[in-house]
Parts: structure tokens; sequence; C-alpha cells
């Protein structure tokens, strides 16, 4: 399972400022989740742009550089604990996608080509490697690229992961485009995960501040009186013109 942390900003600053308050206590959840780790931004020419290691972040030369060197309004940041039976290689690590869009996902579904069908050959053969998200990934991306709404080709891709898998622990993913970032959330409660990690295991959370909204994974310290829980099921869109945050469900 992984983990994930998404931001817009009013102005653009080093990821290190953007993420004063969260990227160190987000960090420190890199001694487990050390698999790898990824970077999403949108970039001043309004393209995004993904940097990713399969190493772990807080050991990571790379990841701080990124840190210190990136400016951006807009960024998200994955750090991975690999499912079991998949390596851990450039292929496999998240985020997915291209200067137009970029998509990162915490939790599994199985059989990992459950959407083969759905997907195509013909996208299946852009994939970078042969995991389950990444297959979300490219099932999201067919549908925006059909005309569809990020948020509802989030939401429909899900829907068809929920009835043709044999299991899915977590659909918890982010999305990030030149326009918005999205968050999504979605769980199977009665997982081995829950059992073993508790309720609170997949929650996401938002902050909206006067000058950011952050969103997050949880397992660091975060004020309840702060943060906002996503309901399940549901999706955030978090504008980069006017920093609005609309929850969507449908």
């Amino acid at each position: 399972m992984c983990r994930l942390l998404g931001v817009v900003a009013r102005e653009s600053l080093p990821l290190g400022e953007l993420l004063a308050g969260e990227l160190g206590p987000f960090l420190a959840m890199a001694c487990e989740h050390a698999d790898g780790w990824g970077v999403a931004s949108v970039t001043p020419e309004r393209t995004v742009a993904t940097v990713k290691e399969p190493v772990r972040a807080d050991e990571s030369p790379g990841f701080q550089q990124v840190v210190r060197e990136l400016t951006t309004d807009s960024a998200l940041v994955h750090i991975r604990m690999a499912s079991p039976r998949l390596p851990v290689v450039p292929g496999n690590t998240h985020p997915f996608g291209d200067q137009r869009a970029a998509f990162a996902h915490n939790g599994d579904f199985t059989p990992v080509d459950c959407l083969d069908a759905v997907i195509g050959e013909e996208a299946l053969a852009t994939a970078e490697g042969d995991t389950d998200s990444e297959r979300f990934s490219l099932g999201v991306r067919l549908r925006m690229e059909s005309g569809m709404e990020p948020h509802k080709a989030i939401m429909s891709t899900a829907a068809d992961i929920r009835s043709l898998a044999t299991s899915s622990a977590s659909l918890n993913c982010m999305l990030l485009t030149p326009d918005a970032l999205y968050a999504y959330t979605a769980h199977d409660p009665h997982s081995d995960v829950i059992r073993r990690r508790g309720p609170g295991f997949f929650a996401l959370n938002y902050r909206i501040g006067t000058d950011a909204v952050v969103v997050a994974s949880t397992g660091w310290p975060q004020d309840p009186e702060a943060w906002t829980a996503l309901p399940e099921g549901h999706v955030l869109e978090v504008r980069r013109d006017s920093l609005s945050a609309v929850v969507h469900n449908g």
C-alpha cells in the first residue's frame, strides 16, 4: 500500500516551501513505504512533468534535489509500498502518465489484468510496467480522451474495477492535470489491510487554507480541527485557476 500527498496553491514556490508543514511528517512514512517515489507537477507552460525513482524517498539525493529545485503551484507526491509479486522497477513506479496528466494510486486490485478488455490492446501497449495501478490510470485516460470529465472518468473506471475484480482493497488515487488536482477515495472495509491497519488507513483528508489546498493519505499527524475527511466514493476537485474545492458524487 502507498501514500499520497497533493497540493494546489495560489503562487508557485519550491516544493519544500509549498509543502513546508506536510512534507517532513509525510516522508517519515518512507521507512515503510520504501519502494519508490514520484512527484508530478504543473509547469509554467501548463504541462504536467513527472520525475520518479524506484528507491526510498527520504534516502534519495534525487528526491532532495526535487524538493529544493522544483518550483510549481500544483503537485502530487507518491511513496510506494509495492504489492507482492510486482517488481520495484522504474516502470512500476508512480505517477503514470505524460504531459497531459499524471495519476497515482494507493491500493490494489486482483486480478491485475481484470481491466485489460476494457482498456484494449492499443492502450496497453503504451504501459511502462505491469501494475494494476497503471491499468487504472489507462482506464481513466481513455475516458478522458473520449470527452468525459476527469472526476467522472475516475469514478467510472473505479466502477469497472469493482465489477470485474475479485478483490480491491482500495482504489484511492490522485490525478493531476494542467487545470486541477483530483483525489478519489474508495476502499473495502472488510479487507485484510483494514483488519491489520484499522478503519482509518485508507482515509483521504483535505485541508483548505487561504493560500493552498492540501489533500493527503493518513499515517502522519493531521489536526482534526483543520482537516476534513473526503467522503467514501467521492472525488475532490481543486481548480488551479480559482483554488476552489468541490466534492463530486457522480
